[in-house]
């Protein structure tokens, strides 16, 4: 079962790693985020494999912790590009 979770782990890691390719090229701001939560889910995933393969239980509160901050950069992005638009429309309504 150990094996099992081994290369399960290597397989979302791979999918991560595809994931890189549209953060670097990534044709806009939404697109690259959602792939920075890829790393954060994928992160997590990899980490609970793993934990669960190596028996090792303080991976879990390294993986809640990376899955906090994941969610805390979503909520950062959002709400700067909300503010943002806010802006370009106070711009265009004195333009």
């Amino acid at each position: 079962m150990s094996e099992f979770l081994l290369v399960a782990a290597g397989i979302v890691l791979a999918t991560v790693a595809l994931g890189l390719a549209r953060i670097l090229w990534g044709p806009g701001d939404a697109d690259r985020m959602m792939a920075a939560q890829l790393f954060g889910t994928g992160g997590v995933a990899t980490l609970l494999l793993l934990g669960a393969s190596t028996g090792v239980g303080s991976v879990v509160d390294v993986a809640l912790t990376v899955a906090l901050l994941a969610a805390f950069a979503s909520v950062a992005f959002f709400m700067s590009a909300a503010a943002s638009a806010d802006d370009a429309d106070d711009a265009a309504d004195r333009g």
